[in-house]
């Protein structure tokens, strides 16, 4: 619950702060979205999905769905990082299981910081220094990206309980899933001219 309000108070700052309505129909919208999911993302269904709740925010602009691409993945981080520290702390694990699940804590939450620094930079994505502000973006993502492989990584040829493996493989390939799609619409940022305000 606490990551979605979070979620949603970025996207309203947000709206706030990107000037007026456009108007556009929710079809337009939608195909917008379904459009750049296809043609930039590695997991297009799984990007379309989550982005196009939020249609009507986005509106026509590679910025919003970039930085609502990059929320969404913090919510998804967010959450994730929660259920590993709670499977953390299970006192039925050998010494090499909670190993592996406290490493999986540490990449997490280095995972979060780096899209909360990131989202904080995309919601002063324009002017002079636009390309460095994009390249820093770009950096703390692909970290970001790092970190998830990092903590599914842990857990290859580990002989540990079926369950809490599953589970956290799970939650940590779904959020390098939506990390690799704000990537990949952060990247198409760059083709953008910096004073363009979306």
């Amino acid at each position: 619950m606490e990551a979605l309000l979070i979620l949603f108070t970025i996207i309203s700052s947000m709206t706030t702060c990107t000037g007026a309505s456009l108007n556009l129909p929710a079809e337009t919208e939608m195909e917008f979205i379904k459009t750049s999911c296809d043609e930039v993302t590695l997991y297009p269904d799984l990007c379309f999905q989550s982005l196009s709740p939020y249609a009507s925010t986005v509106h026509m602009s590679p910025r919003r769905l970039a930085q609502v691409g990059l929320a969404v993945s913090l919510t998804s981080a967010r959450s994730t990082s929660d259920m590993v520290v709670s499977l953390s702390k299970q006192n039925d694990m050998s010494p090499s299981e909670a190993a592996a699940v406290a490493d999986c804590v540490e990449t997490t939450g280095d995972s979060i910081d780096e899209l909360e620094q990131s989202l904080v930079q995309m919601k002063h994505l324009r002017g002079s220094d636009f390309d460095l502000k994009l390249s820093n973006i770009q950096t703390w993502v692909s970290a970001a990206l790092t970190n998830d492989d990092t903590c599914m990584n842990g857990f290859e040829g580990n002989a540990m309980n079926g369950n809490i493996k599953n589970t956290i493989r799970s939650g940590i390939l779904s959020v390098a899933q939506l990390t690799s799609n704000a990537l990949a619409l952060i990247n198409r940022l760059s083709s953008i001219e910096a004073n363009i305000v979306p």
